[in-house]
């Protein structure tokens, strides 16, 4: 990583509050180059607290921006961080509404040549887009990173109709510890308590609206690209990693956006932003990348980027199952559309008689992080494990290697007795001595066979081919190996088991399974940068005398069936900000559930955060617990909140809540 120290302006920056029409003020940073000429404006928009949380993230990206001649700005949206107002639902109608406000005073500033881009990660992505789709005038160009254009499907929350209980839940659970924060009197001043008060008078555990919208219904499209992409006017740099859950929207947009305002770019990269040097890599020169998308967007100069391919992707190489790799071998390729002419469906055909499928209900304890960030135990190991407890299908690898580009796709003939139940394809890389690599995965709802939209039961004793798509990805199978198809009935904790989960009849007659293979090509012309960032903030991680947990444990209590996996998902420990401000999270989630008994899934989160000043005394103390479980007919919730400033406990509540298990 290269330090960036010299830029062709001198930046300068402050902070303040941008005014709503309600009277609402949003907390803003603004990092702006030292010149007499209106620029360009960046926004970076995200309830993830500029002042404490995201500060050392957002030191490495927006001065150097502003070093470049832009003003970079990083707004928290209403009820975060230091801004105003009551936390609301996750990217609702009011946060976009705020955002466009945003865009519009920005464009209004006489130091902003009236041009605005926005960009971010994961949410940041997330509602750039969405602001884009909401067409204001001034925004002409987003850089959306690990984003989705499906709030549904694609988004944490569902994943082929079932309910993601490893991802919804410690979200949820996430998101409860986050909204409860405090504003931070050096920023706000002495009604930094008030603020506080009211916010958590409004908090409500996101998960309760998350699970009472079991399929694809009105909630779910608003905000969901996907449903309309014409509406995005702005030019749009779709950017994910093969190993982030939501990289399947960088190729919906180059699809059906106007190829001649969008381009993909898709890396080896975890959910993280592809500069940071994170794994798995190799990392690129991102934000050199992002500077000429703004220059060719928003200053009208021509830098070659729309000359690049529509879509360039990183062919990953044939590599050993590990939870962790710092670079993976493979190879830049380039597709000038998509669908693209060098890609062709293969079918291969499952051969045998029929196979019971039927999991225990520990299998998916090998899956890895469902949200990769470059930590230690993020991947997933070998599957050979979870292979055992799946019905297999194997294809070898004779002849050239095989390189596949895109979504796999199966076509399932399934018989099953009873009326709900969940299919799980995943495709492996298996090397000659028996080792397999987790290639991609899919899962489908067998309720949502029909559509997302609606859940229908299965006809008891009845037979119907089901098709689905699995992740996309870009993978190259070499001679020797085999590709496996692993089918199972169950994935924990990713899948939330249904009641009934009893497996299922699998026809091997008339299943297949479809692979994007992608002819041979060499694109010596697609280069990168070496990562740069401005300079670090300057945050201190002080050493502690305790030991640090296990990331992922996985205990077995033979007596009982019962199997529990601890993950710690290293929210980062203690902070020490060069302004003094000691900033502390800690969090274990914990998912439970016996072998022989779907009923028994539970999933609990803990989080712990401190904000502390010495200097001033200010010493704040956050504590959540969320729990999730499920029965016949009801999901079951629990969430409790304790804040406290110094030793007073300041706000005490529980919310206990049934929701009906109407698909998931």
């Amino acid at each position: 990583m290269q330090i960036r120290t010299a830029f062709p302006y001198e930046t300068t920056h402050e902070d303040l509050h941008i005014p709503l029409s309600d009277g609402t003020r949003l907390y803003a940073r603004i990092w702006r180059p030292v010149t007499d000429d209106p620029v360009p404006a960046l926004l970076e928009y995200l309830p993830f607290r500029l002042s404490d949380r995201t500060a050392p993230r957002d030191r490495q990206r927006h001065p150097w921006y502003a070093g470049h001649g832009y003003a970079s700005v990083r707004v928290d949206v209403r009820g975060h961080g230091n801004s105003e107002g009551v936390p609301g639902d996750a990217c609702d109608a009011t946060e976009l509404a705020d955002g466009v406000a945003v865009v519009h005073w920005l464009a209004r500033q006489e130091w902003c040549s009236g041009r605005v881009g926005m960009f971010g990660i994961s949410w940041g992505g997330l509602n750039s887009l969405q602001i884009a789709a909401l067409a204001p005038e001034p925004l002409k160009a987003v850089v959306a990173v690990c984003s989705s254009d499906d709030r549904y499907d694609n988004d944490g929350h569902y994943l082929g109709g079932s309910v993601l209980g490893v991802d919804m839940h410690a979200r949820a659970a996430a998101m409860l510890a986050f909204a409860s924060r405090p504003p931070d009197p050096a920023d706000v001043g002495d009604g930094w308590k008030d603020m506080w008060l009211r916010r958590l008078e409004a908090v409500e555990p996101l998960i309760h609206t998350w699970l009472a919208h079991q399929t694809r219904d009105a909630y779910w499209k608003q905000g969901s690209v996907r449903e309309d992409y014409g509406a995005v006017e702005a030019a749009v740099l779709a950017v994910g990693g093969w190993h982030d859950p939501y990289r399947d929207t960088v190729l919906r947009l180059v699809e059906h956006l106007d190829p001649s305002k969008v381009r993909g770019l898709i890396g080896p990269w975890s959910h993280q932003y592809p500069d940071r040097g994170l794994p798995p890599g190799p990392a690129i020169g991102f934000l050199q990348e992002t500077l000429r998308w703004w220059d060719q967007h928003l200053k009208d100069q021509d830098t070659g980027v729309m000359n690049e391919p529509l879509l360039r992707s990183w062919m990953s190489g044939s590599y050993r199952p590990a939870t962790v790799h710092g670079t993976l071998p493979g190879r830049w390729v380039g597709d000038a559309a998509w669908p693209s002419a060098n890609v062709t469906p293969m079918a291969y055909a499952l051969q045998g008689g029929p196979r019971i499928v039927r999991s225990p209900q520990q299998t998916g304890l090998d899956a890895g992080r469902f949200l990769p960030s470059g930590n230690e135990a993020d991947l997933p190991p070998d599957q050979r494990d979870e292979d055992a407890k799946s019905v297999c299908f194997e294809f070898p690898v004779e002849g050239a290697p095989i390189e596949i580009l895109g979504r796999p796709r199966v076509t399932l003939r399934i018989r099953m007795d009873v009326p709900r139940g969940q299919a799980v394809a995943r495709l492996c890389d298996v090397a000659p001595d028996g080792a397999s690599t987790l290639v991609t995965r899919g899962a489908l709802n067998l309720s949502a066979r029909h559509g997302r939209d609606r859940s229908d039961e299965w006809p008891a004793g009845e037979t119907e081919d089901v098709p689905f798509e699995l992740n996309a990805i870009g993978h190259t199978f070499p001679r020797g190996h085999r590709i496996r198809l692993a089918v199972s009935s169950a994935y924990w904790p990713w899948i939330w088991p249904q009641a009934d989960s009893a497996g299922f009849t699998l026809e091997a007659d008339g299943s297949l399974v479809e692979l994007p293979v992608r002819r041979h090509t060499e694109d010596p012309g697609i280069t990168f940068g070496a990562p740069e960032q401005a300079e670090p903030l300057g945050v201190a991680v002080p050493a502690t005398l305790d030991g640090q947990r296990p990331e992922r444990l996985v205990v077995r209590d033979v007596a009982e069936g019962e199997w529990r996996l601890e993950v710690d998902p290293r929210p980062g420990g203690t902070r020490v900000h060069p302004d003094g401000l000691e900033y502390t999270e800690d969090a274990l989630d914990t998912y439970t559930i016996r072998e022989d008994d779907p009923l028994s899934a539970r999933a609990r989160s803990d989080w712990k955060i401190r904000l502390h000043r010495p200097d001033v005394a200010w010493d704040v103390r956050i504590e959540t617990r969320s729990e999730t479980g499920a029965d016949d007919h009801d999901f079951l919730t629990s969430n409790e909140v304790v804040c406290r400033d110094g030793d007073e406990i300041v706000f005490h509540r529980t919310w206990e809540k049934r929701i009906p298990r109407t698909a998931g």
